[in-house]
């Protein structure tokens, strides 16, 4: 068995474990799109397992002493990136899907900038903050799959498309997770936003609350909207495999902000989950939809990731 074969095989149980909703969508890529996206989620998962002490996504306990956690993460990263020894499996899989995609640097240094903000403890004070965070934690991830899936790194368009739809899943993301990120210490709702609720972020875990911190998960619901609608103009330039994947992902995500808009205060009395026959549903739903041209919906009014060069 390849070393190769060794690290697909690893990062195939670690997607299986820390993603259900990830790993049924990249069920619908080609092979080798699969496996590479399989490598770059295995590291992905583990930056943020890091970050945040826990476990393939589970058991949120920061350690105290993140700025020390996001120094070993960004040494590991290094180390993969730019030597030859050995380290971890998750880091030994992005130095895999690097060199054979030819993966910009910046995305996965944008990438670990996220995690920093994580670790200073860091707070958004408005929308373009909160979208900022996105970017950082999710929307560079969108760019990443974008080059995994065969996009140049010079086509700007179709990279903030690809953003677009990564800004979408963490604001569903962050819906979803309010409370328990509250209750160990987390917050991505903007200040101005709680201001305006006349709460503080404390209050975001009292259940009394539920009718405010509903108003605010739907808000950010809302807000993925234009951000789904312009990915899947992306998406529809994509080979059709991929365009397929991208699809049933963007309906899974999509189904998830929707039902903790539907569910209103009793959101949170269990976490939101997609059934697996809900899944195929929405699989089914994306293939229709993958034989559309996409639609030209523009971009105007959206935020935009930072251009480098």
């Amino acid at each position: 068995m390849t070393l190769r074969t060794e690290l697909v095989a690893a990062a195939r149980e670690t997607i299986a474990k820390g993603s259900q909703s990830f790993a049924a969508a990249s069920t619908l890529f080609a092979p080798a799109t699969r496996e590479r996206a399989w490598l770059l989620y295995a590291w992905c998962r583990a930056a943020d397992d890091l970050t945040d002490g826990q476990e393939l996504g589970h058991g949120a306990a920061p350690t105290g002493a993140a700025r020390d956690v996001q120094a070993q993460l960004e040494a590991l990263t290094a180390a993969a990136l730019d030597g030859c020894a050995a380290v971890p499996m998750p880091f030994a899989a992005l130095r895999e899907v690097a060199r054979e995609t030819g993966m910009p640097r910046r995305f996965i240094d944008d990438h670990l900038a996220g995690f920093a903000l994580d670790a200073a403890d860091w707070r958004p004070q408005d929308e373009n903050d909160l979208l900022r965070y996105c970017y950082h934690v999710a929307g560079t991830v969108g760019c990443m799959m974008a080059v995994v899936m065969g996009v140049s790194p010079q086509d700007q368009d179709t990279l903030d498309r690809a953003c677009d739809l990564g800004l979408a899943f963490q604001l569903a993301n962050i819906a979803r997770d309010v409370v328990p990120d509250a209750q160990v210490g987390r917050c991505y709702i903007p200040a101005h936003w709680l201001a305006r609720e006349g709460l503080d972020e404390a209050q975001l875990a009292d259940p009394a609350q539920r009718a405010a911190v509903s108003r605010m998960a739907q808000r950010l619901v809302a807000m993925a909207a234009g951000y789904r609608r312009s990915a899947r103009v992306g998406a529809a330039r994509l080979s059709f495999r991929s365009r397929l994947a991208v699809l049933a992902a963007d309906g899974i995500y999509g189904a998830i902000g929707e039902k903790v808009a539907e569910l209103g205060p009793h959101a949170w009395d269990a976490r939101v989950r997609i059934s697996g026959a809900g899944k195929l549903g929405l699989a089914a739903r994306a293939g229709l939809r993958s034989l559309s041209s996409g639609g030209n919906a523009p971009r105007e009014g959206l935020w935009t990731r930072p251009r480098q060069p």
